[in-house]
């Protein structure tokens, strides 16, 4: 019996009159009434296919054969550098709206939500909102964030320890994913530098204190994917290792990166481009450990009418090359997304 095909990271976002009125006023984030921009602040980005909506989305998964999508919170919700209580209704809202996803269409879509690490409080507060009240179990993290000196922390820093406990208890999914690069490195914003490489070097540096942290087995009950299949951080995986073989001196009471190697509460998604890439995750990580994710609808998703690419090309080309059997591309689609999500039955 064939399974179910998973996309364990995709995007929607609200129709334009769904965003609160006060979210334009402080430009903080909405979509123009044409539906062809998303803004924020002096920011914007075209809006470039039909199925970053409800009911397009659902007719882009049905004509593509996915049966079921995670849908992560908005990068823009990140909220990183806003004040308190801008931060405090824009989360609020957001993860108010992926529950109405959620709700709408269980058997199609589950939904992420996103808390600010800066205020602490609230995002305790907001966890155990969105858990016991909007039953969601997909905690959604960037990979830095502003603290209140105006300094760039990754999620792992040990400030951010409430929330990976709480988490625990609640025995959450974690989805950690890169933003605001241009924020965090003085370079001019140049040929997509930003998406096409520091987002990159962002998962890799988040994976890299993650690990040494050992925050896998001091919170087992968390399941953590890192999103585009942490690319650098596979790569850099061998620097990593020389570095702390060479220098013990600074990396005292950190944890042997090795130790993270095939670690069964960490994953990566798919969306690295190219089989080759994948292939080095499979050889670090296992098989088990890869799980669906096309990063739809964002043309540097798995989108058709992006040169050769469609909904699940890598997994495809990695089962032509032999780099994944059938059997364990199958996994990434079905059993490994729901073990990742902590479900044991079908949508």
């Amino acid at each position: 019996m064939k399974k179910l095909k998973i996309n364990g990271h995709g995007h929607l976002l609200p129709e334009p009159n769904e965003i609160p009125r006060f979210m334009k006023d402080k430009r903080l984030f909405w979509i123009d009434d044409d539906k062809k921009f998303m803004r924020q602040d002096d920011w914007s980005r075209p809006i470039t296919d039909p199925s970053f909506f409800f009911n397009e989305k659902l007719e882009w998964m049905d004509h593509y054969g996915i049966d079921h999508g995670v849908m992560l919170n908005l990068s823009q919700i990140y909220c990183n550098g806003w004040a308190r209580q801008d931060a405090f209704d824009a989360i609020r809202w957001q993860n108010d709206f992926n529950a109405s996803i959620q709700q709408r269409r269980p058997d199609k879509f589950t939904c992420g939500f996103v808390v600010q690490p800066l205020y602490m409080d609230d995002a305790l507060a907001e966890i155990e909102r969105c858990v016991e009240k909007l039953d969601m179990s997909l905690l959604c993290l960037p990979t830095h964030f502003l603290n209140k000196d105006d300094e760039w922390l990754s999620i792992a820093d040990d400030t951010v320890l409430p929330i990976f406990e709480l988490a625990n208890k609640y025995k959450l999914a974690l989805e950690i994913h890169p933003y605001d690069g241009e924020k965090m490195v003085k370079l001019k914003d140049v040929y997509w530098r930003f998406h096409l490489v520091w987002m990159m070097a962002q998962t890799a540096d988040t994976l890299h204190l993650f690990t040494l942290k050992d925050l896998l087995n001091k919170f087992p009950n968390v399941r953590t994917c890192f999103a585009h299949g942490c690319m650098l951080g596979q790569a850099n995986y061998g620097r990593r290792l020389q570095g702390w073989d060479g220098r013990p001196d600074l990396f005292e009471g950190t944890t042997d990166p090795r130790m993270s190697l095939g670690h069964p509460n960490l994953y990566f998604d798919t969306l690295v481009h190219d089989a080759h890439t994948l292939q080095i995750i499979k050889t670090r990580a296992g098989s088990t450990q890869i799980l669906a994710g096309l990063d739809d609808p964002y043309p540097l998703g798995e989108m058709e009418g992006v040169a050769r690419s469609y909904p699940g090309r890598v997994i495809d080309f990695a089962v032509e090359a032999e780099i994944l059997t059938q059997t364990e591309a199958d996994a990434v689609w079905h059993d490994n997304v729901l073990r990742w999500l902590g479900k044991d039955t079908k949508f």
